[in-house]
């Protein structure tokens, strides 16, 4: 039994003649007639009685006329539930992000892209970069936005932007010149991220950067969240790491006590798109992709210019 069976059905029950129900459709009779001699081949029953040069439904053609009807309605709505995902006017755009990620432009775009696509939902999850990364190769999440270097077997990843690391203290010493990786070691660190510690790309990058001198990071204070890290550096309890964009993302809300400087030999945050190898994303979650590009794409132009490479403690 097909769809295309019962719409054949369901015409020349409505229309008394497979001739009137060829013409609806513009097919040919004998085209109609033998489709629906199949049917009632394979049901094993007479669906129609020929009654001078019309049809009759039989006792089984009526009791098959509601079933059909649902069964054709079913599945045009199917059809247009995947319509309406391609044509974004449904569906749900999924994505992983780090934590931090609101202070780059993550809740512009997510606005931007509800603006122009209002009935798609959206879902934006993670806390860490390790996090999404296992969410998207498990299938959980379709893609993600991460910072590298992560493990990247069965993913594809595109970069997208890097943003460059700086150290912040409130003592003028500690940022009257670049920093080295060597004081870096030595300092009283505050460092976020606690929960991830070295699965945390930035720290797994200083991690390799003091192991290739011998030496080793070890934070005074562990925290979950950069805001926290930088409120209790600028309370002269330690020095922190914290990029640029954050800086920025952040403005006024950066406490004039803290100074930064560059490392002496610059190192970033390289962040880049990433989902599994070979798998097709959704409409939506491939616009949603487009979008993130687009406003990072502004937000690394911005960096170019700001804020200050250096800022002295006030």
């Amino acid at each position: 039994m097909t769809l295309q069976q019962l719409q054949y059905f369901l015409a020349a029950y409505r229309l008394g003649s497979f001739s009137a129900a060829a013409a609806e459709l513009h097919m040919a009779q004998p085209s109609i007639s033998e489709q629906i001699r199949r049917l009632e081949a394979e049901l094993g029953v007479r669906l129609f009685q020929r009654v001078g040069r019309g049809l009759t439904p039989t006792e089984a053609g009526h009791s098959l006329r509601p079933h059909a009807e649902r069964t054709l309605d079913a599945a045009e709505a199917a059809r247009e539930s995947v319509v309406a995902v391609r044509e974004l006017r449904g569906g749900t755009a999924t994505f992983g992000t780090w934590g931090t990620a609101r202070y780059y432009p993550g809740v512009d775009f997510v606005a931007e892209f509800r603006r122009r696509h209002p009935s798609v939902r959206v879902r934006v999850v993670g806390q860490n970069s390790s996090e999404v990364v296992e969410a998207v190769r498990s299938g959980e999440l379709e893609a993600g936005m991460i910072a590298l270097p992560i493990d990247d077997r069965g993913l594809d990843v595109q970069p997208i932007m890097r943003d460059e690391i700086v150290y912040a203290s409130t003592d003028p010493e500690h940022v009257r010149e670049p920093v080295t990786i060597e004081a870096l070691a030595r300092a009283p660190l505050i460092l976020a991220d606690a929960s991830y510690g070295t699965e945390d790309p930035t720290r797994r990058q200083l991690a390799e950067l003091a192991q290739r001198v011998g030496l080793s990071i070890q934070p005074q204070i562990d925290v979950e969240d950069i805001e926290a890290a930088l409120e209790l550096a600028a309370r002269g309890l330690g020095d922190t790491i914290v990029s640029r964009g954050i800086l920025l993302a952040m403005g006024k809300r950066v406490s004039n006590r803290l100074g930064w400087v560059p490392f002496d030999e610059p190192f970033y945050d390289t962040f880049a798109f990433i989902a599994r190898t070979n798998a097709p994303l959704s409409p939506a979650s491939r616009e949603f992709l487009s979008l993130a590009r687009e406003r990072l794409a502004a937000l690394a132009q911005r960096l170019l210019t700001e804020p200050p490479r250096q800022r002295a403690p006030s």
